[in-house]
């Protein structure tokens, strides 16, 4: 803001910081922890309510709950892995395509306003559980010398070039990996949380100057990133879900 208060107040990497709501021994309890809690609690209390007691005819929460669930297990989890290998990982997968969804969905409910994946930190978490369940099926499938062998994509027809290969697979699998998992989720809800700050401010800015014409175009945008969000915020669920069971694919195939 400028000196007089006329400035435009941009939005910026303050628009992801928030004050501690409270303090507990030291540790800071802030709006996003608080969206976190709600999004476990979220999807917890809907899967409980629609599977706690199913019915051969079921109810509306049942029906939706089973609709998200037969579409992540088959569109997905049997795509990828395949109905045999797949099953098993089914809940798993469940469980992050909607979480992430809740997480992300935040930024277009009011008062909360915020999608969680903006901030590095929980993408990063949720990468490294798919990191760590991919890693544990790698090695338990093949062995310690065979699962490295699957990661680094070791071919002994490959010759001359063979150590080159291996170097490159073994930075892309191991490092690149996890980090692309997690940065691709994070980068588009920031960018898209960043978006929708800025044309919604830039609305009350423009209305408050009364340039009302150009007030009305930042507000036009504003409820279009909104439907945009939307969409993005699902599909940020579907590729999250989806890169995780091609990474799983990968460990269980016989050869990488």
């Amino acid at each position: 803001m400028a000196s007089n208060g006329c400035g435009f107040p941009s939005p910026g990497l303050h628009s992801f910081l928030f004050k501690p709501l409270f303090t507990v021994g030291g540790y800071h309890f802030n709006k996003t922890m608080l969206l976190v809690l709600l999004t476990t609690v979220v999807v917890v209390w809907f899967f409980w309510a629609a599977f706690n007691k199913p019915k051969v005819v079921p109810g509306k929460i049942q029906m939706i709950g089973e609709a998200g669930y037969d579409f992540v297990r088959r569109n997905i989890v049997y795509e990828i892995i395949g109905k045999k290998e797949g099953e098993k990982y089914v809940p798993l997968m469940v469980s992050l395509f909607f979480f992430v969804w809740i997480m992300n969905i935040w930024a277009i409910i009011p008062l909360a306003q915020f999608p969680v994946a903006s901030v590095i930190a929980y993408p990063a978490g949720l990468a490294i559980i798919v990191y760590l369940v991919w890693m544990s099926v790698t090695f338990r499938r093949h062995g310690f010398v065979g699962g490295l062998k699957n990661l680094t994509g070791y071919d002994k027809s490959l010759g001359p070039v063979l150590p080159l290969v291996v170097g490159i697979e073994f930075f892309s699998n191991v490092l690149v990996r996890p980090f692309t998992h997690c940065v691709r989720l994070f980068a588009n809800m920031f960018a898209g949380h960043l978006l929708l700050v800025m044309f919604t401010v830039s609305s009350w800015y423009l209305l408050n100057g009364f340039l009302i014409p150009a007030a009305g175009v930042s507000f036009v945008m504003t409820i279009v990133m909104i439907l945009f969000e939307l969409f993005i915020e699902a599909i940020q669920a579907y590729v999250f879900v989806l890169l995780a069971c091609s990474y799983i694919q990968g460990a269980l195939a016989e050869e990488h």
